[in-house]
């Protein structure tokens, strides 16, 4: 009998992201480009949704395979799955004009409606299964610690 090896369940992710001009930052995932942008109200041309967007549209998208995911190792049938979501942000903190505000969203509000046949008691344990598990959510809501190196280019 020969061993094998265990799957690896490592993921690393990468981004790589270059300033354009003003504002404006273009971004590379895998073979995926995108582009972020403040609107015009924070000195931006508004070419794409801005950093705390992507965010929240983050969350909304994790939620959202979450529950799929989740529903088919539970064994239980989803129609639609949607999510609202609404983070409140206080400008005093990002611009600093304020130091007791916090610069990031002093609260995210996250919606979830899903159908399908299954009884109301089991769309909770799926809810359960998602809030314990949806690796965006945990990040927000635990915290992960982030390393940063600053380089000085000559």
């Amino acid at each position: 009998m020969t061993a094998t090896a265990a799957p690896t369940t490592l993921l690393e992710v990468t981004t790589q992201g270059s300033l354009v001009t003003g504002t404006e930052v273009a971004l590379t995932s895998r073979q995926f480009s995108y582009t972020i942008d403040e609107p015009p109200a924070l000195g931006g041309t508004d070419k794409g949704a801005n950093p705390v967007e992507h965010l929240l549209a983050a969350l909304a998208s994790c939620t959202v395979i979450s529950y799929q995911v989740w529903a088919d190792k539970l064994g239980l049938k989803v129609d639609t799955i949607d999510v609202d979501l609404r983070g409140d942000l206080d400008l005093a903190g990002f611009l600093g004009t304020d130091d007791s505000v916090r610069p990031g969203f002093q609260g995210i509000e996250l919606g979830i409606t899903v159908s399908g046949p299954e009884s109301e008691a089991e769309y909770r344990r799926l809810e359960q299964a998602v809030a314990a598990h949806c690796p965006v959510l945990d990040n927000l809501t635990n915290g992960v610690p982030v390393t940063t190196t600053l380089e000085v280019a000559a």
